[in-house]
């Protein structure tokens, strides 16, 4: 299969993701937007105001990188292996494998759709963010570069994700269990210098912690944690990612058995 036949396959499995996310906007788009809204309100407005600034800004301020990127996360994870699993339970992903599709398009459309979904709720969070406080870009280079490779990285781990699921309660244990306190021990409502330094080097094992806070230096121009750490911990496991699932379909785990 040649180049532009992939890229026709690439569009085509993008055109349906983004299809998928627009029709059904009441459960991918809205249920963010107004959880989102619900953490600035209560975290930010109620019980910012007790604890007034951190690293330097207004708490609001400080806590709305994180609150944006952790939307971006969960949506790009999310979208990836239910739509992953989707196809695998319907019995439709066999259309795709019998096709000259190579499996590198099949991973890459996917993921783009994750990457989209992420994206279009992060902007939306982003607004929503403006009318409780202000934000000035920093670093927008930084800034856009990590959100991208960000939802990159959970897009391709929702992939793995719905490649070994075998039921839908199995696309809701990663984030209950491991998602979702990973992501609030990620410093998205704290700097970790508040924590001993037993906890601040247990925290550092956290992926997310590196996400959040190069994300809010791009935004903020500050951060707990080296930035070139943190690229080099993104571009790592973007690489370790895509390499373990472009195996799994090359093996036809989850899919062929």
């Amino acid at each position: 299969m040649n180049i532009q036949l992939n890229l026709v396959a690439v569009r085509t499995v993008i055109r349906k993701e983004m299809s998928r996310v627009l029709r059904i906007w009441i459960q991918t788009i809205v249920p963010p937007a107004i959880t989102m809204t619900l953490y600035f309100i209560i975290f930010g407005n109620l019980i910012g105001r007790r604890i007034g600034t951190m690293d330097g800004f207004d708490y609001m301020q400080y806590i709305a990188p994180g609150l944006i990127i952790m939307s971006v996360i969960t949506n790009s994870y999310g979208n990836v292996v239910s739509s992953f699993f989707g196809a695998k339970y319907s019995g439709h992903i066999e259309e795709m494998l019998v096709s000259p599709m190579s499996n590198a398009s099949i991973i890459i459309g996917h993921v783009s759709g994750g990457v989209l979904r992420g994206m279009l709720v992060g902007t939306l969070v982003t607004v929503i963010a403006l009318f409780f406080t202000r934000l000035e870009v920093a670093h927008p280079f930084i800034m856009a570069s990590v959100v991208l490779l960000s939802s990159i990285v959970f897009s391709l781990a929702g992939f793995i994700n719905a490649v070994f699921a075998k039921k839908f309660d199995d696309i809701s244990i990663v984030p209950t269990f491991v998602l979702t306190p990973l992501t609030y021990l990620g410093g998205v409502f704290y700097s970790i210098s508040m924590l001993p330094e037993f906890w601040q080097g247990v925290s550092k094992a956290n992926p997310i912690l590196y996400m959040v806070n190069a994300f809010r230096y791009g935004i903020l121009g500050t951060s707990d944690i080296s930035i070139t750490y943190a690229y080099a911990i993104l571009v790592g496991f973007v690489i370790l990612l895509f390499s373990a699932s472009f195996f799994l379909m090359k093996k036809g785990v989850g899919i062929r058995e």
